[in-house]
């Protein structure tokens, strides 16, 4: 038997382009196939509703009015102020734009993903001069070049092409993954701004009681400095000795040096306040320095049902994250199984411009390729393996994530209900203290106590007073933390939409006819 180089006729590549076609569209019609296991949500049995919340049963008015209170939360605290600093943090936190940022990356990302299922093309061109090696046995006639001249001019251009039919859905379930990503960044930054929210508020509880403890401390200075006055004045009538008054003094100077630590704690959160609202610190130290009422503690929310904890971000991205990992299942899966690629190249080729475009220059291929994975010690099955104990820990991690959601409700309830009776009781014990102050000052002005008595009871004044005002900061605390622990205030709030400051179309001119 002869060798035999068989010429293929011009007109069989259109046979060819047909069985091609024929080939894939076959195959395309087995790309609605995806493995690996379809995500669906895990669900757990909760309770109907907290058992530190009301125990009867909710209204429609109640559920009603607790959506209106869990929307603008902070508004419930009825200090105008506070609302402003709010939308100021919403609309300029740095943290919360970067957020805005990675939202729109991940977005990229599944865009990125998505074009995998598109023909991707690339065109070409080139010219210059090559030259061939004349010291190769058995090579006397080179095609195109009867004078065997070792060198040569090349002009060519031309297109490639590769499209991968998505048979077993690897694609598909990449782009799920991405989808999944980009759902689970929008709640991070949820859960980011609910935590600025309540940043922000318990910041700012801190500094009108700050505040409020600097005036507790400014009237105290004034009665130590009313008791040091008294005492003098005994001294010289001579119902006085020099120990009272050393001891009248040295009450002043404590009660002045104790007002000094209050005055630094109002700088470094005005300066907290300024930079979690997008502003340097000191830049709003005027307007926070300024004196006023302590915000009101709101009514305890009308009801509260379970089912509002699933307002919580921490929650609503475990959860994505489980669809996530459940999509990378499919994508490590897809991997076992034969892949499908179309490529298509056309480059003609010749020395001389005319020439390109004669049939005799015409270069091209358009092929169906398939490769099956066939042996990789373990990788694969491996990659596997590893994806379905990922999901599996996304799975236990959501529900980790529901638990301690419950637990800090139920344990910001308790503190709530609690700390009424706890407040309470302190603003009696500084009404009686101030009661006990007052007598004891009148006794020692009548010569009938010691001066001892009176140090006594002013020192206990104060330590009651204090104590009641941060009682009330308690308060104010628990508020903040019940709402942002049931997930309230990040409805209605819009993502953050930025855009490069230099356009991407305007880099490339196909950018504005192709899609690249």
């Amino acid at each position: 038997m002869t060798g035999e180089m068989k010429i293929t006729p011009a007109h069989s590549w259109r046979a060819s382009l047909r069985r091609a076609l024929c080939l894939a569209t076959a195959t395309g019609m087995l790309a609605g196939c995806s493995v690996g296991p379809t995500f669906h949500p895990d669900h757990m049995k909760l309770p109907e509703g907290f058992k530190e919340a009301a125990a009867h049963p909710a209204t429609a008015e109640e559920i009603t009015q607790t959506n209106k209170e869990m929307s603008e939360w902070w508004s419930s605290f009825g200090d105008p102020f506070l609302n402003d600093l709010v939308n100021q943090a919403i609309e300029n936190n740095y943290d919360l734009k970067i957020a805005g940022q990675h939202i729109l990356s991940a977005r990229a990302m599944r865009d990125k993903a998505a074009s995998q299922w598109y023909p991707q093309v690339d065109a070409n061109t080139g010219a210059g001069d090559v030259r061939y090696s004349l010291a190769i046995d058995n090579w006397p006639i080179r095609p195109g070049n009867p004078q065997n001249r070792p060198g040569a001019s090349m002009l060519t251009y031309g297109a490639s092409a590769s499209w991968e039919l998505d048979v077993f859905g690897r694609i598909r379930r990449s782009v799920e993954a991405q989808e999944h990503q980009v759902e689970a960044t929008i709640e991070s930054r949820r859960a980011l701004l609910m935590t600025l929210l309540n940043e922000l508020a318990n910041d700012y509880m801190l500094l009108r009681v700050t505040q409020l403890q600097i005036k507790i401390a400014t009237d105290n200075i004034k009665v130590a400095q009313d008791a040091l006055d008294l005492t003098n004045r005994l001294y010289v009538q001579g119902l006085g000795n020099t120990l009272q008054t050393a001891q009248a003094q040295a009450e002043l100077d404590s009660q002045i040096a104790a007002r000094e630590p209050l005055k630094t704690r109002v700088s470094q959160v005005t300066h907290a306040i300024s930079v979690l609202v997008g502003k340097m610190p000191g830049e709003l130290e005027d307007q926070l320095k300024v004196v006023r009422d302590l915000p009101k503690v709101p009514a305890f929310p009308s009801t509260l049902p379970s089912i509002v904890i699933a307002n919580r971000p921490d929650i609503r991205q475990a959860e994505r994250e489980y669809a996530l990992s459940t999509a990378a299942i499919g994508v490590a899966v897809a991997n076992l199984y034969p892949h499908f690629i179309v490529p298509l190249t056309f480059n003609p080729q010749a020395s001389a411009m005319y020439q390109l475009f004669e049939a005799n220059a015409l270069s091209w291929q358009f092929l169906m390729m398939a490769s099956m994975p066939l042996m990789h010690g373990g990788k694969l099955t491996s990659a596997v393996r590893a994806a379905q104990a990922d999901a599996e820990a996304s799975r236990l991690h959501y529900r980790q994530t529901v638990l301690n959601a419950f637990k800090e409700v139920e344990d910001a309830m308790a503190a709530w209900h609690d700390d009424v009776e706890y407040a309470e009781q302190l603003h009696k014990a500084a009404v009686d203290t101030a009661t006990a102050r007052d007598r004891a000052r009148r006794l020692y002005a009548a010569g009938l106590t010691g001066f001892l008595d009176v140090l006594t009871a002013d020192r206990s004044t104060l330590v009651a007073q204090n104590q009641e005002a941060l009682a009330r900061l308690e308060r104010l605390h628990d508020a903040v933390n019940l709402y942002s622990a049931i997930g309230a205030g990040w409805k209605g709030v819009a993502l953050t939409k930025t855009s490069l400051p230099v356009s991407l179309e305007t880099q490339n001119i196909l950018a504005r006819a192709l899609k690249q």
